[in-house]
């Protein structure tokens, strides 16, 4: 069982930007957890990838780029920033695949060519998949399958509404190529997080505003081909339990929300989770091990902030402890956490897009 102490960690001598006045973040983690900055200067960091050498991959969409930080003397740091990659419109996902960088910009899905080592594209990006753009989720991400086949997830316009297009509140599944495009997870509102693992893809999702400071819980997903997960008819308040019908939304039709596969797992609703990763390294404790670790950007809406922070969940048992926090002092705002990797020597890395900052988080036992 993990443990429940909690250790202050002080990421020393780094201000936030904000003026006079400004705070620093006091993170709080598990005892022996180290956290530093492994780069920073980012206008929005968001999605990462790692590349097959340990470079890392950086999406940031509001410079329209994507950048790499090699850490090739191994110190916990990146050596420098290198824009790969430029001129794209709103990237956000990356995911690397036989030989190609895959982007997901918010109007479709592009692949580089990409030799192991390479810090900037040789090429042209070729797009393989049109996408709906923008709209009230613009972000896409994509991951690779154990079967080879590509997953790309798309929100949803609006806060609660029958889609037109398809395409989108889902997870559509495509060859490598981008062909043969068909829905494998629809009903997600917005799935911002995909991962695989154990043979099965997971996703967060955020779900609808407007039914006060706690409806609905905040949801994580085990999805599957053809299975569809409520919205926007219905939302899970109790892991594992039936879905409950939204009262706000349409006519009365209970067969669709038993039919709804409810979420695994909860947190508070409004705390926006987003990316996630799987943690796979050797470096933390055993316990750690094939657990979810989930960032949560926090809310915009609620009265009482949620969110900000990062967050572990038991795959097994839809478990959701607390991991980091400190982003959020009082009712201020010290960050925003969006995405998570493992890196290659086993530290775990952290994207903020409210300072534009990675983080290097490292078990030293100390």
């Amino acid at each position: 069982m993990l443990s429940r102490t909690k250790g202050w960690l002080v990421a020393a001598g780094l201000l936030l930007a904000g003026g006079a006045g400004a705070q620093t973040p006091d993170l709080k983690a598990p005892d022996g957890f180290k956290v530093t900055v492994f780069a920073e200067g980012f206008e929005q960091p968001r999605f990462m990838a790692v590349a097959p050498n340990g470079d890392v991959f950086v999406s940031d969409p509001r410079a329209g780029t994507v950048v790499v930080l090699p850490d090739r003397d191994g110190n916990g740091r990146a050596d420098g920033k290198t824009v790969f990659a430029s001129g794209l419109n709103r990237p956000h996902g990356l995911a690397f695949q036989n030989g190609f960088l895959y982007v997901a910009n918010t109007d479709g899905v592009v692949r580089f060519a990409y030799k192991t080592g390479d810090t900037r594209a040789s090429g042209a990006a070729r797009r393989i998949v049109s996408l709906p753009p923008n709209g009230g989720h613009w972000t896409r991400t994509v991951v690779f399958g154990p079967d080879g086949k590509m997953y790309v997830s798309t929100g949803s316009t609006c806060n609660v509404c029958v889609e037109e297009d398809g395409r989108r509140a889902a997870v559509w599944v495509y060859d490598a190529d981008g062909k043969n495009g068909k829905p494998y997870a629809t009903g997600l509102r917005n799935a911002v997080g995909l991962e695989w693992y154990g043979g099965a893809l997971y996703a967060t999702n955020n779900g609808r505003d407007m039914l006060g400071d706690d409806l609905p819980p905040e949801g994580f997903y085990k999805t599957r081909a053809g299975g569809f997960y409520g919205w926007p008819y219905c939302y899970t308040t109790r892991p594992g339990q039936p879905q409950v019908w939204d009262q706000d939304f349409g006519r009365r039709n209970a067969g669709v929300c038993r039919a709804a596969t409810p979420a695994f797992a909860l947190t508070t609703a409004h705390s926006a989770p987003l990316g996630m990763a799987f943690y796979d390294g050797k470096t933390f404790p055993s316990a750690y091990r094939g657990r979810m670790f989930a960032a949560l950007h926090g809310s915009w809406n609620r009265s009482t902030k949620s969110g900000y922070k990062v967050v572990t969940v038991d795959p097994r048992t839809g478990r959701v402890s607390d991991f980091l926090t400190g982003f959020l002092r009082g009712q201020s705002v010290l960050g925003r956490p969006v995405d998570l990797a493992v890196a290659r020597d086993g530290s775990l890395l952290l994207t903020d897009d409210g300072e534009g900052r990675v983080y290097r988080i490292q078990y030293t036992g100390n």
